[in-house]
């Protein structure tokens, strides 16, 4: 098994982004799960690929051939696949991925998760997303969620699809249990959508 990890290029203004990358590094090498990562060596993306391959996990990267030309590759990996596009590399993520996790970051982080999480409920992919919370970093934005849930523009049965785990254990234990969601659009139409007249 390998999980998709999004985390930020930075590492963030508390010490506590860092000890949960960490966490989620090693204890998923301990449970011998791989890591499918974005191939920096900086940020809290940085600190979950040293802590996995400290712990003997394997740890794969995909970049851009352009940010590998600017020195942020991570040069101790698994493997690290050069893609010629972002495109190619969210691709390459996905496919060899079991499961998704964001750990706190910025916009990239979010771009990452929504597009996943998004295939997930068109059946493109049918594979477990979630966020590592740490303190309560994501609040703001389950609470938009729930916002737009309540707004009618997102199905209570696919919000709920969202997992939000504390650490590895619990991440994996969630990621096993999971079910994929019956797909938002069936034969062209939204089955939660009121009929056509």
């Amino acid at each position: 098994m390998r999980v998709a990890v999004f985390a930020g290029s930075a590492s963030g203004a508390s010490p506590g982004f860092r000890e949960a990358a960490v966490e989620l590094g090693r204890g998923l090498a301990e449970a011998g799960v791989g890591i499918v990562f974005g191939g920096g060596h900086v940020g809290l993306m940085g600190a979950v690929a040293d802590a996995c391959l400290a712990a003997g996990g394997e740890v794969i990267g995909v970049m851009p051939r352009s940010l590998v030309e600017r020195e942020i590759a991570h040069r101790s990996l698994t493997e690290l696949l050069i893609t010629e596009t972002m495109h190619e590399r969210k691709a390459a993520m996905a496919d060899r991925a079991d499961a998704f996790v964001a750990l706190p970051g910025g916009a990239g982080t979010l771009e990452e998760l929504f597009e996943v999480w998004t295939w997930q409920h068109l059946a493109i992919h049918a594979k477990p997303v979630a966020l590592l919370e740490v303190g309560d970093f994501w609040r703001p934005l389950l609470d938009a969620l729930d916002t737009m849930t309540a707004n009618g523009f997102l199905k209570p049965e696919l919000r709920s699809t969202l997992l939000v785990a504390r650490d590895s254990a619990d991440l994996l234990g969630q990621a096993k249990a999971w079910r994929a969601p019956t797909p938002k659009w069936v034969d062209g139409l939204d089955p939660a959508a009121p009929p056509r007249p």
